[in-house]
């Protein structure tokens, strides 16, 4: 295996600044690794065929002497559901088979104005829903830990790609825990920024009051240097803040040296259950070292997270069934060839394009929002992200951050929850909390499981705006378990360090 592919986004950064490599060996050498290995665990849709063309103007470039951005030159994994121009953009749906976007989504122009290298576009849940990576019409991804086992969802493609050293960096988005809950399977780093802190334009709409871009890494500070990137306001979005931002890769370089955790207030929900032991254990470790460094572990009251997958799964299947209609067989996308009036085109058109699960969600959202169940339904499923709201309020009156394990289990077999759509929603159970309420949320290793030897992830949240906070203790916290491990989490996989078994 090539060591330029070990290198974190922000090593690899600073050997490209130096001149020690080129931007075209870094991104050949993650090329040559993406067709060795993704055979095996397909977390790419699309490998981008101008890679090396982008990588050499940014060579070209620096020789010049123009003054780069930290990480030009540093190849970039893109989930597909944000559109690109020069690649197709199908958000794993067969909907939208071949679909080419007129425009970049405003993360990836700002990426590729940044210098990153496009590598290509990642494999995920149709349109998002999911928590396996298992509902995309492509097939699914495979965790790179155990191929038998599933690499998280929706932006399981992005996770493992960067698990799997196929790329530094990915784009995710995260709606109920997209993000962080593959981050916690695959030992990767995911963040969820605050609700409308980076754009959503090119983002191709699940739940628009919900939906949030985000880094994918393999160190909190290469998703910080990434979250530098992609924040800001953007004027096509109309949720975007105008709020002026500090350097989030500052804050993750002043926590990596552990004085920010002294007199930290962490708050543990005494309402959150349902975690197997393995992913218990290692949480509660984690925060013993948190205690150990000077933290505060403050217990919490949250008593309306019990409703937050209940109040979810009617929110967003309400306004995926309100997003989705734009799929009508006449603007763009798949047309069915069939007879008939143009309700008889877009009905077989919708029957056609449409995987099972988002069918499933279309069907319910439609019915929540229907006359005479819109108050009983969508209504009441508002007033209980209200009353979240209220509980992150309360709680955060009272501490700094809030510690959760990020999902119930360690990575569990394809196919074993596919038939049993309660117990995959189930997943999100510890991130969903925080799209409802628009906070910030970042998972990032916290060991393996003595159950199965899996990657178990611990979860930071922090009030609105405060994602700098979140670095930093996220920071602390991994300079901490880094030095007990010996090292990254991710050189004890022997299926990563040896190639995809």
């Amino acid at each position: 295996m090539s060591d330029l592919i070990k290198l974190s986004a922000a090593e690899l950064a600073a050997k490209l600044g130096a001149g020690e490599v080129s931007s075209v060996e870094a991104t050949q050498a993650h090329l040559d690794r993406i067709a060795a290995v993704d055979g095996d665990i397909h977390a790419f849709l699309h490998v981008n065929q101008g890679a090396l063309d982008a990588a050499r103007s940014i060579d070209e470039r620096r020789a010049s002497g123009e003054e780069l951005h930290e990480l030009a030159g540093v190849p970039l994994a893109v989930k597909d559901v944000l559109v690109t121009t020069d690649m197709p953009s199908t958000s794993a749906s067969k909907i939208l088979e071949g679909y080419m976007s007129p425009y970049d989504a405003t993360v990836v122009a700002k990426s590729r104005e940044a210098g990153l290298v496009p590598l290509g576009k990642t494999n995920m849940d149709e349109f998002a829903m999911g928590s396996s990576t298992e509902f995309s019409a492509y097939g699914p991804t495979h965790n790179p830990w155990d191929l038998d086992r599933i690499p998280g969802g929706s932006g399981g493609g992005s996770a493992a790609a960067v698990a799997a050293f196929e790329a530094p960096l990915a784009l995710g988005s995260d709606t109920g825990g997209s993000i962080r809950q593959p981050a916690h399977v695959t030992g990767t780093v995911g963040v969820k920024p605050t609700y409308g802190g980076v754009s959503r334009y090119g983002s191709i709409a699940l739940a628009s009051s919900l939906d949030q871009v985000g880094p994918v890494s393999r160190t909190v500070l290469d998703s910080a240097l990434l979250h530098d990137v992609i924040g800001g306001h953007d004027p096509h979005d109309a949720t975007s803040l105008t709020t002026e931002w500090p350097s989030f890769a500052a804050a993750a370089r002043e926590g990596a040296s552990g004085e920010v955790l002294k007199g930290l207030k962490v708050g543990l929900v005494k309402e959150l259950h349902g975690f197997s032991k393995g992913v218990d254990d290692s949480f509660q470790s984690a925060v013993k070292k948190l205690e150990a460094a000077g933290a505060e572990v403050v217990e919490i009251s949250a008593p309306h997270f019990k409703y937050a997958t209940a109040a979810y799964y009617l929110i967003l299947p309400a306004e995926a069934s309100s997003n989705l209609a734009k799929f009508d067989s006449v603007r763009f996308g798949l047309r069915a060839d069939v007879p008939g009036t143009v309700e008889d085109v877009m009905s077989a058109t919708r029957d056609a394009g449409f995987g099972p699960e988002v069918k499933r969600r279309i069907i319910l959202g439609t019915y929540a929002l229907s006359a005479g169940y819109y108050d009983a339904y969508y209504g009441s499923a508002q007033k209980v992200r209200t009353l979240i709201q209220q509980d992150f309020a309360n709680a955060f009156a009272q501490v700094d951050v809030i510690a959760t394990p990020a999902a119930p289990t360690t990575a569990f077999k394809l196919g074993e929850k596919l038939d049993d759509p309660l117990a995959m929603y189930a997943n999100d159970l510890a991130t969903i909390p925080a799209n409802l309420a628009g906070i910030p949320g970042i998972t990032l290793p916290s060991g393996l499981s003595a159950e199965d030897g899996l990657p178990v992830g611990i979860q930071f949240l922090a009030p609105i705006y405060e994602d700098a906070r979140l670095y930093r203790v996220s920071a602390a916290l991994e300079t901490l378990l880094v030095e007990e491990w010996g090292g990254p989490l991710l050189d004890k996989a022997p299926a990563l360090n040896g190639g995809a078994r």
